[in-house]
């Protein structure tokens, strides 16, 4: 079991590495942008407690796919599978218990943990096959994989909207546009076959025109609840909701032009280390952006012009 978390964890800096994130960087950014985000979700809304045990659990049934546990099966005995199955769980919802400890909250973190204990006990069949359709045709495949490996997000999201417009709260709104933002964000992580590139009949330009056309609409689409109800509700503060939208636009754009800066490999370190500081101060956003799409065109043209 011991080989088994150790892998686990060797995983995890490996796919950050691959991100182009530097494992000391990583293991910095990560907590403080998770205690940012979770003060700011329990400084604008009195429901925030529910919300957060929703996102908690949300993430932590991820373990819970069934091809995965029938592999653990195989692998580990009754006893020892439904231990790791706990300490999996308990693991992964270790974030959102620390926090609820430090905000006083030590009842909600107990029944929070005894429901993630309850999760391993659930019984999920692999021959069940439930199709998640998905609003996006199947050439973008970013939006139609990543929409299925990510689709709870969008009624969390939608349900701190309806929480936004229940309590007049137009910062939880404008959290929870950035959420589906940030999901949005991450179908850009992994690069593709080069011969998914190959087989548009486009030049660089407009390959990357196409990508980024394709993204911002997908993300319009899905975010477009969220902003008609905050222009709606909330017009006196359109105009920022306005710059959010467009800082949302900006972002998923350079995580375009940074992923095929680099094609046909994964993102690198000095990349990572570039989106992370614009993060930290957007307004870069400006150098950064014709920066990665120069790089793009030069890597993508050595595939179309083939």
């Amino acid at each position: 079991m011991k080989e088994y978390f150790r892998l686990q964890f060797k995983m995890l800096n490996r796919r950050m590495i691959d991100f182009g994130l530097p494992l000391l960087i990583g293991y910095s950014l990560i907590p403080f942008v998770f205690i940012l985000l979770s003060n700011y979700l329990f400084g604008n809304t009195e429901f925030a407690i529910y919300v957060y045990g929703l996102i908690a659990i949300s993430f932590v049934s991820k373990l819970s796919e069934p091809k995965r546990n029938d592999f653990l099966k195989s692998i580990f005995n009754k006893d020892k599978y439904k231990k790791l199955r706990i300490i999996e769980n308990l693991i992964y919802c270790l974030p959102f218990t620390l926090f609820l400890i430090y905000k006083n909250q030590f009842v909600f973190s107990t029944v929070l943990n005894l429901f993630v204990i309850i999760i391993t006990l659930l019984n999920f069949s692999a021959n069940i096959s439930i199709p998640i359709p998905t609003p996006f045709s199947k050439r973008p495949f970013e939006f139609t994989v990543g929409f299925r490996k990510t689709f709870y997000v969008f009624p969390i999201a939608y349900f701190l909207t309806y929480i936004s417009a229940s309590i007049g709260n137009f910062n939880l709104g404008v959290f929870s546009m950035l959420l589906i933002g940030i999901t949005c964000f991450s179908y850009y992580s992994k690069i593709e076959n080069e011969y998914l590139v190959w087989n548009y009949n486009l030049s660089s330009k407009e390959f990357l025109l196409e990508k980024m056309k394709t993204c911002l609409i997908n993300f319009s689409l899905l975010s477009l609840p969220i902003i008609i109800t905050l222009g709606i509700l909330f017009f006196n503060q359109i105009d920022i909701l306005i710059v959010f939208i467009l800082l949302c636009y900006a972002y998923l754009t350079t995580i375009i032009f940074a992923k095929y800066s680099s094609f046909p490999n994964e993102m690198n370190m000095s990349q990572g280390i570039l989106i992370t500081i614009s993060f930290m101060f957007p307004p870069i956003l400006l150098i950064f952006i014709p920066l990665f799409y120069s790089q793009s065109i030069k890597k993508i043209n050595t595939v179309l012009n083939d």
